[in-house]
């Protein structure tokens, strides 16, 4: 979230927990997490999102699930937050944010894909694209030293560093059940 976004209430598509948190710490008023996965909608619950709403991954859902995102934040939604960056989560960031809202693209999910861009010019929703959040690190580690963001419960596995250690924890995270951030220890 940029400086912009403060004090706008935002909707994190992808249901990237860290973007949940970072929302917060911003001076979001309200934070709806949006994702496939109940386990990741639950930590975000427990760690202040104001509300989780689960989705499809498919395209033909999209204008229920726009309406649901919609209620569960009760107003208008000033920022969206694409954090896995596919097509149907930009589509539902897009089609999500209220008329003059900002759209951040915060996921590299696909090199090339297919957007509903006119509806949102028309509506005048900027979009940005965030590529390893440039000039941000000094305000992270000030966020992480202030306790204002505590990252602790987003390590849900630990391994060693041994061949098999590590082959477990890439699989335990491109399995993505119940594995939110994989840590090594080394």
């Amino acid at each position: 979230m940029g400086k912009g976004a403060q004090g706008s209430d935002a909707a994190a598509a992808g249901g990237e927990v860290e973007e949940n948190m970072a929302a917060r710490a911003f001076g979001a008023p309200r934070v709806v997490v949006v994702d496939v996965d109940d386990h990741r909608l639950a930590v975000a619950r427990s760690l202040g999102a104001d509300a989780a709403v689960r989705v499809s991954p498919r395209v033909e859902d999209l204008a229920d699930e726009v309406e649901r995102i919609r209620a569960a934040m009760g107003s208008d939604i000033d920022v969206s937050l694409d954090c896995a960056g596919f097509s149907k989560t930009m589509s539902t960031a897009l089609e999500s944010t209220r008329p003059g809202g900002k759209v951040c693209l915060v996921g590299m999910g696909h090199n090339e894909m297919t957007l509903p861009l006119t509806a949102a010019a028309a509506r005048e929703v900027d979009v940005v694209g965030v590529f390893r959040y440039k000039d941000t690190w000094p305000l992270c580690i000030d966020f992480l030293r202030s306790g204002k963001v505590d990252v602790k419960p987003l390590i849900t596995h630990r391994f060693g560093f041994s061949q098999r250690d590590v082959e477990e924890a890439f699989e335990v995270s491109a399995r993505g059940r119940d594995a939110i951030k994989v840590m090594f220890n080394l």
